[in-house]
This record gives structure tokens, sequence and C-alpha cells, in this order.
């Protein structure tokens, strides 16, 4: 053994030969890190020493460089680095320059005394990781090499790479080496080694020492193999590298960055993004300014307002806010100045909402004295009284917060405009009198674009040749290249033609004054001559272009409306009436006729009229609704104005003349003919306008009313257990039966202490009570859960679950605790007397318990645990603290369902108004700083408190973990240099958190401040200190001596040690709040009542109890359905469960059972039900009623009750609905049906529906991928189809012809299908055939060549991915939406190859390529490359 292979900290550095990788998600190129990978950190080396002494000198030199004596002289330290650097390049360049295994096999051909020596142990190489994909194996590969990529495993990669080198002059061995036709022995099971390693190319010694050649042969060799020059870029950069200090970089550490080398160079951008580890992430940890201020201002954080433009401001929001509050109108100017002093809060100071509504509280309330008539029998009652008004509330601070940033957005347009127009008139004189005069008064963005487009269209000339000048001058959007319409007005404008414009003797500009009802009446001039003769005048004919009078007028009526369309006062004129009088009518299209019938939920508004733009305001999620048919093509939706006849006279009277003559008629005929032409434009464009911030209202008020609701599943303290004080987190166990069907599966139980920690878990499977009269036993699960609750002493035990049975087990589990008297923790009465009460239980919401079941949270914490229990355990915890279980949700908080409406509105907008709910929600209860760094479930609260955010709370809990990971006061948290404490936030966002971080106060800490315990905001902690002095009554000598020696927060605790909290409501605050304001001119007086409350119950629980779910958030948890979807009268498919002699039992798809009695079961009392039904036959009920609370029903089969469904009624008002054209459709419908005379037919099959085929669409449109529906067939009797769900909106209709019927209604005993498959009866079709193939199509969807794009999409990706690596071939399937059933697999071999695409087609059990069937994703990939193979070879023959 040589001493080499006693060294196993031996490293070198690794060529850099591939250093860039290709992003699979974006198809960007990203550098690498220096460094190699391999399995375990081994590179297998081919290098070799020549002899033992080698390895012995080559230890030594290690052992040597390693150690470092103590009297070593500097010079010679420095002579024998530039040693070791020297032959660490020389290393390097051998290596570049060594041979690899075919290479050794062509000297050998050449040379036959040339024998290879056998390979050396492998040296060992640095390691440094970077992502999985990063760290795939690379090799430069070519059409040659097409698709060879990630399918295979990294150890069948190496060994392939070995055994089939590829020979340029063989084409077969070419394509040798991927084919995947070997399964890794491992089962496929991922190595993370195995994804490090990386085959490093070439990695022999020095060529001369390798082959033994003479001078000659070796200058042949580098003709043919080159010299190793090409890669001197990449040692020269190692070179640097080596002049300093190599440092790891910390993947967890934005800060550490190793020289030369960032975590923008190991991982991808997607990865950093994810962590929040950018440029932009860090920028944001560092700036000391609230983590969703920067966010939200991102886009105008250059921008600063003006005095006056920040005095606009309070005004313009004060009006916008004022006109919904509904205060008296005294209190208008106070609430002005509310407003503006919160905005003062928010952007000088910036203050986040939960601060401001803590903190300055006193700014939010108008409070007026009213003096009080003396009382001579009470001298001492007050001589006023106080009244108090909350001018603002929460919420509405967060819409000034958000109105704020809409200004902003005005201003930089507005700022953009006024530079554009200065820029005009620097380059040339003049003056806009229309621009100058709207520009300051746009108070919306609708205004400030009718200004721009003004802008666009009067000086078009001037805004090409300022263009022209400064080409980078077109910001914010204010410049753009003028079109074609823009050029023709231009000409006419610079023409002979615009004079008789002017003829028309009032300008645009003039009218919409006379319009819009502002200053003094422009009158109308009529010129000397009447139109067509002025026209055919030579003053007006401008040839080439205009040489008649009739195309000179057509012209200048062109103009004239064009000025008139884009005067911004004009427009202004018609939104206001399109807002005042517009109403709303929805029209069906083809499409919507048909797939819009009665039951369809679009169809309440398929004939709506004449509604009102302000009724939408109290219905938006109706308008939305409408928003998404016109969308999906079954509406069209148009907005008119209710009385246009009326106002479009009012209008012809601004702009007509008001003498009396032949010309002056002549004239007012054209004026009106103009207007009309402007006005057809002007309707579509307020139509649009009003159409969008419709809609963008309607969606504001459906995300606030999720907030709303939101806020109230906040606003629940954990579940109190009795005779604990609220907040106290019980103890809980959980039981569920999921989805199964109770009795026949198992029940999963989880016990969770108070701490979270999930101590027991386990299953029932024998829940039954016995009955002792007839002499049977509890099933043995009952014992064992007496057993269990007796252990372990819950507080309460939860219970839930995603079908109707669960109800079945609530009664059960009602009964046990009710027979075996089980009962919870004992406690304490108001009297000191222990005892203990009936064990609680609760059926709890189970919103987030679903999505916590198969969270990678979830994952993480119970590897072990079966989804049912770890669902569960969800149910604990959420009972233990419903605001943890939200905050942790992060983003998932859009899946909970809030609002029918919800999925109308964007997920971005929804989550910025859940947020806000949360913030509210996490600043009121205040997060334990402590808690937080050791508990990361609590520190998942971090990033709502006031001034943080995700960023921020990474930073903060990293900073206190490296200050020993303790906080021992707020104050440290900005640092403390005396105790070497770095600084976790800066001072402005320290203001913003303080106060909601708490520290559990102490007693026995002589430093601990209680004040640190409290809402008090240290601002503050010296009006607390001294409320606390004056309620200990102690003078200043006192107040002095106790804090001289026990310091500043002496006081408070010497109040609390003494338990004298109580003395601190003999305290008159209102005089003490009087001279604060006074003094300091600071509004303290509800600042001073919290610290009151806080000095005697610190962070005390201000949310509400636990709330109880209501019978009807039990039915639709456990149902999925609504009274909007199930209701007593309705028409479903149940399916009969047992068939008696008088009655029939029967089951909905949503779980609920009920019964049919004899009386409902058919018109025919002479037949027994049996020969009218039988078990697990699917048929049609009428609800006859519904008790939503036990979950029960009845039915009714009679035919005559299935004629006459309960329809939903809506109400409406006359003129509401279109009924003639509702008549009408109906009759269209009822003749296309007669037409077609399609029989009705009834299967008896659970799946079968009486659809066509876009009902059936619609019903598997939110049911899962590879669901089915049969139903008739259009083709006749002998037919049936069979439609089932691909993938989203991707549906594949299956024809099936019956053969061997019984009879003609009856189903056919032999089904084929395509004359190709054939199978016995429906449920084998449906396994063996559809959910065959829907087996398949998870499979391509499954697999990482799937692209989830489109065929377009794909195809880009694989142009980038080429472009990126021009020398690899690349390849991805996607799916074909127009042909159901099929996908595409699209290929590029290259980067200057062709794009090319062949049909995948599924079919049962397998693929179907080429007419070539494969069983498997893994053969169809293999398949593909040796048809392309074969395709290859025959284009070079």
């Amino acid at each position: 053994m040589s001493a080499r292979d006693l060294i196993s900290g031996e490293a070198e550095l690794d060529s850099q030969e591939e250093d860039e990788s290709f992003d699979e998600e974006t198809g960007e190129v990203r550098r690498k890190p220096n460094g190699v990978n391999g399995v375990n950190g081994h590179i297998d080396d081919s290098s070799e020493e020549e002899d033992d002494d080698d390895d012995e000198e080559a230890a030594a030199e290690i052992r040597k460089d390693f150690i470092v004596e103590d009297d070593e002289e500097p010079e010679e330290r420095e002579r024998r680095r530039r040693e070791r650097k020297k032959r660490r390049r020389e290393e390097r360049e051998e290596e570049e320059a060594g041979l690899d295994e075919e290479d050794l096999d062509l000297i050998g051909e050449a040379n036959p005394d040339f024998e290879r020596r056998a390979p050396n142990e492998p040296k060992l190489k640095r390691l440094k990781r970077g992502h999985k994909e990063d760290r795939d194996g690379h090799r430069p590969r070519g059409v040659d090499d097409i698709f060879d990529s990630e399918e295979e495993d990294e150890d069948d990669y190496r060994n392939q790479r070995q055994l089939h080198r590829a020979d340029p002059r063989n084409l077969q061995d070419e394509f040798a080496d991927f084919i995947e036709e070997d399964f890794d022995d491992r089962d496929g099971v991922p190595d993370d080694d195995a994804d490090v390693a990386r085959p490093t190319g070439r990695t022999y010694t020095g060529i001369k020492d390798a082959t033994g050649l003479d001078e000659a042969a070796l200058e042949d060799m580098k003709e043919a193999f080159g010299d190793g020059d090409e890669y001197d870029w990449a040692l020269n950069i190692q070179d640097q590298e080596d002049e300093g200090d190599q440092r790891a970089v910390d993947s967890e550490d934005p800060d550490a960055v190793a020289k030369g080398l960032e975590l923008k160079d190991v991982f991808e951008p997607s990865q950093l993004a994810e962590k929040l580890l950018t440029d932009e992430d860090n920028e944001i940890r560092a700036v000391d300014v609230p983590e969703r201020f920067q966010l939200a201002r991102k886009p105008y954080k250059d921008l600063v307002l003006t005095a006056e433009q920040f005095k606009e401001e309070g005004i313009w929001i004060s009006d916008l806010i004022w006109n919904r509050k509904g205060l008296d109108s005294a209190l208008k100017e106070p609430f002005r100045k509310a407003v503006a002093k919160i905005l003062e809060f928010m952007v000088v100071d910036e203050y986040e909402v939960p601060f401001i509504f803590q903190h300055r509280k006193d700014y939010l309330i108008h409070s007026e004295r009213t003096p009080v008539t003396p009382d001579p029998s009470n001298p001492g009652a007050p001589e006023y009284v106080i009244s108090a008004e909350r001018l603002l509330n929460q919420s509405e601070l967060w819409r000034i917060a958000e109105l704020d940033l809409k200004f902003r957005a005005l201003i930089e347009k507005r700022n953009a405009l006024s530079e554009t127009y200065k820029k005009l008139q620097d380059m040339a004189e003049f003056k806009d009198n229309v621009f100058e005069e709207m520009l300051p008064t746009a108070a919306t963005m609708e205004e400030l674009q009718d200004v721009q487009d003004y802008l666009h269209f009067q000086h078009a000339s001037r805004l090409t040749d300022l263009a022209a000048l400064n080409t980078s001058s077109t910001s914010n959007g204010t410049h753009r290249r003028p079109g074609s319409s823009k050029a023709l007005f231009e000409r006419i404008r610079s023409s002979s033609v615009y004079g008789l414009v002017r003829a028309f003797g009032i300008t645009a500009d003039a009218f919409a004054q006379n319009a819009l009802k502002e200053g003094r009446r422009q009158y109308t001039e009529d010129p000397t001559e009447c139109p067509d003769d002025l026209a055919d005048s030579e003053s007006v004919m401008d040839p080439p272009d205009y040489t008649t009078g009739a195309q000179c007028l057509k012209a200048a009526k062109a103009m004239f409306a064009e000025e008139i369309f884009l005067s911004p006062k004009m427009r202004k004129v018609m939104r206001a009436a399109f807002y005042e009088d517009g109403v709303i009518e929805c029209f069906r299209t083809d499409k919507g006729l048909r797939r819009i019938d009665e039951h369809h939920p679009y169809y309440e508004f398929k004939y709506l009229r004449n509604q009102q733009v302000r009724d939408f305001a109290h219905q938006p999620d109706l308008f939305l609704k409408m928003i998404r048919a016109e969308e999906e093509g079954l509406v069209e939706i148009k907005i008119r104005m209710q009385n246009a006849g009326s106002f479009r006279k009012k209008l012809y009277s601004e702009i007509e003349s008001d003498n009396f003559s032949e010309i002056a008629d002549a004239w007012n005929r054209e004026r009106r003919e103009t207007l009309d032409m402007a006005l057809l434009k002007l309707d579509k464009l307020m139509a649009r306008g009003v159409k969008e911030n419709l809609k963008n209202e309607c969606e504001d008020l459906i995300a606030k009313r999720c907030r709303e609701e939101f806020s109230k599943r906040l606003d629940q303290a954990p579940y109190k257990p009795k005779g604990m004080q609220l907040g106290t987190v019980p103890r809980v166990l959980a039981i569920s039966n999921g989805a199964g069907a109770f009795g026949r599966e198992a029940v999963c139980w989880a016990w969770v202490e108070e701490d979270g920690r999930v101590l027991e878990n386990g299953k029932f499977t024998d829940l039954f009570l016995g009955d002792s009269e007839r002499g049977q036993e509890d099933g043995p699960d009952v014992k064992a859960l007496v057993k269990l609750v007796e252990r372990r002493k819950p507080d309460v035990i939860g219970l839930s679950g995603y079908s109707a049975d669960t109800r079945k087990l609530y009664k059960l589990l009602e009964e046990i605790i009710e027979r075996k008297d089980l009962r919870g923790a004992e406690y304490e009465d108001e009297d000191g007397v222990e005892r203990t009460d009936k064990l609680d239980l609760v059926i709890v919401n189970d919103e987030v318990a679903r999505l916590y079941q198969t969270s990678q949270r979830a994952t993480m914490e119970h590897p072990g645990f079966a989804p049912l229990t770890r669902y569960s355990v969800g149910l604990a915890k959420y009972l233990q603290s419903p605001l943890k279980e939200y905050a942790a949700l992060a983003k998932d908080i859009i899946s909970i369902a809030l609002d029918p409406a919800q999925s109308y509105v964007p997920q971005e907008k929804i989550f910025r108004y859940l947020e806000t709910a949360l913030v509210d929600m996490v600043n009121l209860v205040g997060v334990e700083i402590n808690d937080a760094v050791s508990d990361w479930y609590t520190a998942n609260l971090l990033p709502y408190v006031s001034g943080l955010g995700p960023r921020k709370a990474q930073q903060l809990l990293k900073v206190i973990n490296l200050n020993g990971g303790t906080v021992a006061t707020r104050a440290e948290l900005v640092g403390d240099a005396d105790q070497q404490r770095v600084g976790a936030v800066g001072p402005r966002v320290w203001a913003n958190c303080a106060s909601f971080l708490y520290i559990d106060f102490d007693s026995s800490d002589q430093d601990a401040d209680y004040l640190d315990n409290t809402r008090v905001h240290p601002e503050d902690y010296e009006l607390g200190r001294k409320m606390a002095a004056d309620a200990l009554e102690l003078d200043e000598e006192d107040i002095e001596a106790e804090t001289s020696e026990n310091g500043l927060g002496a006081i408070v605790r010497k109040l609390v040690r003494d338990d004298q909290q109580e003395k601190v409501n003999d305290l008159i605050l209102e005089e003490y709040a009087e001279q604060l304001e006074k003094n300091f001119n600071q509004k303290k007086r509800a600042t001073l009542e919290t610290i009151r409350a806080e000095l005697q119950s610190p962070y005390e629980e201000l949310r509400d109890n636990f709330t109880l779910l209501s019978s009807e958030e039990i039915f639709t948890m456990f149902t999925g359905e609504t009274r909007d979807t199930l209701y007593e009268g309705m028409v479903v498919p149940v399916s009969i469960k047992k068939v008696g002699e008088d009655f029939i039992e029967a089951r909905m798809d949503c779980g609920i059972e009920g019964t049919v009695p004899a009386t409902e079961i058919s018109n025919r009392p002479d037949i027994p039900p049996r020969q009218l039904f039988q078990q697990f036959q699917t048929v049609q009920a009428k609800i006859m009623y519904l008790n939503r609370k036990t979950l029960a029903a009845g039915f009714s089969l009679r035919e005559e009750d299935l004629r006459n469904p309960t329809r939903k009624e809506h109400d409406r008002m006359p003129g509401d609905w279109d009924d003639a054209q509702e008549r009408a459709d109906k009759e269209s419908m009822k003749e296309k049906n007669d037409v077609s005379g399609r029989t009705q037919r009834v299967i008896k099959h659970p799946l079968f529906k009486p659809f066509n085929s876009a009902q059936a669409q619609e019903f598997l449109g939110s049911q899962a991928r590879g669901d089915v529906v049969i139903r008739p067939s259009s083709k006749g009797v002998d037919h049936l189809a069979v439609t089932w769900k691909v993938s989203d909106n991707i549906y594949q209709h299956i024809d099936v012809l019956e053969l061997d019927k019984s009879s003609q209604y009856s189903s056919g005993g032999t089904l084929k299908i395509g004359g190709k498959y054939t199978y016995s009866d429906l449920d084998e079709l449906i396994v063996n055939h559809v959910k065959a193939m829907a087996k398949k199509v998870d499979e391509m969807m499954l697999h990482d060549k799937y692209q989830n794009g489109s065929k377009a999409e794909t195809e880009r990706w694989l142009s980038t991915y080429t472009e990126a690596n021009p020398k690899r071939s690349v390849y991805a399937f996607c799916i074909d939406p127009k042909h159901p059933g099929y996908f595409f697999l699209c290929f590029k071999a290259g980067q200057h190859a062709q794009l090319q695409s062949w049909p995948v087609k599924v079919v049962p059990q397998a693929f179907e390529l080429q007419r070539n069937v494969y069983p498997d994703m893994r053969a169809l990939c293999n398949g593909f490359k040796l048809l392309f193979t074969n395709m290859q070879s025959g284009k070079r023959r």
C-alpha cells in the first residue's frame, strides 16, 4: 500500500471543461460552480504514477504542503507557494491533454509495441455540490448522439460510456449508447450520490508518460487530437482563484460567497427565487424599510411626491373613501385630516397598518367636547361630555395603503405626460390650452389616458420629430409610433381641407365645454356658403389627394368626428353619462343556446336585460359569472345608455347653430352626422371602459368578502378546555374515517399534546357498541378507545371527515362517551373544587387538514404516517391554534373556499386581501420571539408581523441565532455593542415590529423588563413607568432610588411583584392625555388605555372563542353541497342500495342516504318494487324532503314527480328578463330535438347519464382525470357513447357498437370499439379500455420528458434548449388538445435542425408511434430513438 492510499484528504482541482448547464424549465444557460462532481466525492480517474516511489514522493509533498514550520521564512513560503502553483498548472495541462480509451486504442493500433497500463486507484477530488440538475453528467453531444439524456441512470451511463464508445465510422455503433433496454438493479430508487457524479472526460496523466511515444508521434497525435490550448481561458480563471483564499459557499447564508463564486453561480435562478436568495431579496433584507412597503412600491421607488402632490393625495383618497362611509357631513373635514395624517404615517414615517392601528389610534378617532349645563345639586359634575366617533377602521387603513399605490401610478403617468409636453415646447414654441387645463385635473387613469390620446392625436407630427431626435425618451408609454389613421389625420390637418373643418363653426373643445356645462356657452357660427359649395371651392380642394368636393367633405367630417372622439372633455361627458344611465344586457350566443339549459348555473342571466350599472355593486358575483360566460363564448355582454335618444338630442342642441336659413340647416345636418360618427366610437370606448372598471370593482368586492370571512376564521382562540383561561392550548384526540364507508373501513386517530407533539396514533377497525340485553359485546376497539381516553385524559375529541358517513361516526362516539361515562381532565371550578365533565366531542373544520395531509410539511413531520392519520393530526392542530395552521399554509391559503364566487377573482388579488387579514390577526395576537426562534411552527407567524415579511423574518431568525439563540430585551433586536449583539433589524423596521414581538417576563431575572411582555411600544415605556409610579404613589426620590438600584424597569416590576396592578384603574388618564397633547403635541388617550390594560393583563387573549361549526357548514363539509346545489324538489340520480317489499333505500352521489316509501315508488301499487327496480341500479329521483342536520332524505320515483322538478325562482323586476326570446329559444330547441328523433335510453349502470356530449363534458369538467360517463348515442339504439376526461378541457368520445341485444332498449351482450376491441359488458370495457388508457395518459404526463404547455410552447422550449446547447438534440412530449387521446412527440436534432413532431396515440395498455406499439414510456422513448436512427441512416445511405 502506498502512502497516497493513507491520505484521504488529497484533493485536486477539476478541469472546467464543462462549466455550463441547461435549465430544463426555462431553457436558459446557467454557469456551474468550479469543481468536480462524483459519487461520494470520488472520481474514477485513470491517471497513474510511474511507480510506488512516485506515490511516496507525492504523499510527502502533500504532507509537506499541509505542514507549515513556525520558523519558515516568508521568502521561503512564497517560493514554495509558487512551486506548488506551477506544479498544479502542469498537472492540469497534462490532464487536459490526456487521452481517453478510444485515443489509446487508436495509438495501440499504430504502435503494436504500446501497452496500456491497468488503471490505478482513483484520485480523490474536492466536491462542490450544486443543484441536482446542475450535477448531472454532461458531455459534448451532437446529432449523432441525439436524445441521449437523463433517462439513463448515472451508473449505467458511466459503464456504457466505457463499454460502448461511439465509432464515427459506424452509424449503428454511433447510436448504440443511448438505447435504454436495461433497468436499474436498485428498482429505480434515486441515488443522491449518483446524481452528484459526473464523467470528467479526459482524466489521464501527461501524454508522454502515458504513451512513451517519440516526438514525431506526439506531433501527429497533437494534429489529430489538439494540444489542450483551447482550455487556457479556464486555466487562467483557476489561476486567479488560486491566488486568493478559497471559502466554501454556505447555501443557507446569502452573504457567504466564495471568492469569485456566488450563489447564482451554483443554483438555478428559480431555486434562488424560491428560497428568497436573489440579489433583490438580499437588498430587501438590507434596506431598513418594511418589506411589504418595498414590494408594493417597487414600481414607484424612484418617484418622489412634492408637497402639493402629497396634499392632493390626501384629498383624492379621502374623497374616494368618504362616498362609502355614510358619516355625518360635519365630519368630512376631520375625516380628510385623518386620512392626511395616516398618509403621513405611511409615506413619511413608513409605519405599517398594524402599527398605526395599534399605536396611533387617537388619529383614527374624532372627539368633541360638548358643554354640560351646570347642575346646582351636583357641583362636582363634569363641565363637558366627550363624544367620540371612529373615522377609520383597520380595513380602511389597508384601503388607504392600496389607494396610495394607485395615486403614485397616477402621478408617475402625469409627470411623464408633463415631461413630454415640456420637451415638445422646447422643440417648438406653442401652447395647448386643452392639455394644460385637463392634465392637472385628471383624477383617474382613464382621464389621464384621455389626455395622452389627445396629445398623441393633436401633436402627432411633433412627437414623431421628438422621437427622431431622442429615441430614448419613450418612457412610461407616452411616446408611441403613430398609426396609419393618425398619419391620415395629420395630412388633413396640414392640407387646405382643414379649412372645411373650421367651417363647422365650433371647435371640438368648445362643443365639449357646452356639453359639460362648464363656463360660458360657446355659440356655433355658420359660413356664408352651404357645405357642398364650400367643399367644391378651390380654397378647400387639395389635389392629388382630394380632387372632389365629396372627398373633401368626407375627410373634413372624419377629421371633426375624430377631434370630438379624442376630446378629453367630451369623453368625460360620455363617461359620466354611461355610469349614470348605462344599462347592461346579456345575450346568449349560438353556443350558449345549446349549452345553457335550465339547470346550468349561467341560466340566471341567459336572458337578462336592462340592469343598471350601479346595481351590480350589490351582486358582484353575478357580473363576474357573466364575464366568465362571455370568455367561454356562451353569452355576449352589451352596455348601452338607457336614454340614448334624449341624450343625443341634447348634444345636437349644443353643436347646432341657432340660425334659421337653408345654409344653417345644411350645416346642422352635417354637424349631426359628424356627431353621430363620433358617438358611435365613443359608445364602444365607454362600454369597454365601463365593463373593465366594473369587473375590477366586482373583483375587489368579492375579495373583500373573502377577507371578511377569512378574518372570522382567524379570529378564534384555541379550543378552550373547561376550567382553563381563554388561549390555553388543549390536549386533543383526533379521529376520522376520511372518505371511508362507516363500519367497513378503518378509523384513524392521533393523540396530540398541547406542545404539538404527536405521541400516539393508530387505527380502530371494530368500533361498535354491543347490546347487553341481546348478549352482544362491544367491539374490541371500544375498550381500546376507553383505555386511551382514561390514560391520556384529553381535553376534547376532534372529529371530521369528507363523507356523509362521518355523521354516523359522530353519533357512535357520542353514544360511547355517554355509555362509558368518558370524562375530560380535572379542573378547579370557581369554588376551588376539583371536578370533571363529560368529554367534549367537536366536529372540526377540516379545510386546513385536507391540505395538510398531502403537503410536504406533513411528510417531513410525520413520514411514516398514513395520509388519514396526518389528516387527523391536522384536525388536532387546528383545534390547538387555527391561526398557526392558516399561517403555515403560506400561499396555499387561496385554496381555502371562502366565497362561492372566489374562483372568478384572480388568485393574486385574493391572496393580497387574505394576507392583510393574516397580518391584522398575527399582530393582534403577537409572537413570542424566543418561541419563534426555537419552534418553526411559531416562526411561520413572523412574516406577517408589522414591518417584517418572509425575507426579513429569515434574517431576523438568522441574526438571533448568531447572537446566541435567545432575545432578552426588545432593544437587542436593533443591536447592542456593549453585549456584542448584532442588529437583526434596522431602527425603522424595529419601530414597526417591536411591540408585536414580546418576551415572556421572568420575575427572577433582575434585567427583565415587564413591558417587553406587553403590547406597549418601547416609545411609550416611559408613559407606562410613570403610570406604574403614579399607581404606587411614589415620589420622584423613590422613583430615582428604585431605578438607580434596579434599572429602568424596576418600577413596573415592583408593581407586578406587589400585585398592585389594579391600582392603575384609579388613575385619571384624561387629564394626563390633555397634558401630553398640550405640551408635546402627542395624541395618546387611546394609548394610555392600552397601557393600563397591558399592565394588568399582558398580551391578553383578544380573539373570540373557538367557533363551532353550524349545521349548514357541517352539511357542506361532509357532502360538498350547498343550498344552491342541493335542495328539496330537485331531481337527482340515486343508487339503489336495497329493495324491500314496501320500500327502497337509496343513496345520492354526495353520500346522503334516504328511503322511498311504498306510495312514492310508482303509480302501480299492484307491482312489487323488486320487479321494477334492482339493487345497485342508478335511477332518477326527486328529493321530497332533506334534513341537513342528520343528513337524511326522502325520495320519490313516481313519473309525475320526476316530470315536475322544483326550479329555483329568481326575483326579477318587470323588464329585467326577455321572456319572448326565452320562449322562442325553447320552441327552437324542441323542434331540433323532434327532428333528431333521438330515443332516450336508460341503462342500468351507475356511470350512465342521460346526457348529450356537451352535458357530459360539463359534468366531467369538475371530475378527476380518467373519469367516465356512459350516455346515449346519436347513431341509434345499437350504439352507446362513452365520454372520458383525458385532461382539463380535453374529452374523448368513444363510439361503442352493441351486438347480441336481447331487445331494442337493453344493453348488448357484445360491445365492440373501432372494430378492434371486444368486451362482454360495460364494466369490462371501462376497466380494460378506458381506465387502461387513462393509466397510460397518467404515465405520459408524469414522465420527465412531458411538457405541460401547448405544442407551440414546447417547440419554443426545444428551440431555446438547442440555442443554448447547439450540439445537443432534444425531444419532449405534449398533449394534442384537438385530438383527444393523442400526444405530440416534438424533437429537434441540433440547433439548425428543423422542428419536427410525430403523433403518439394512446391505446389500451400501450402507446402507438408510427404504427408501432410500445408497452411503456421507456420502450416508447427507445423505440423513437431507433426509428430516428433508422431514418438518419437511410438519409446517409
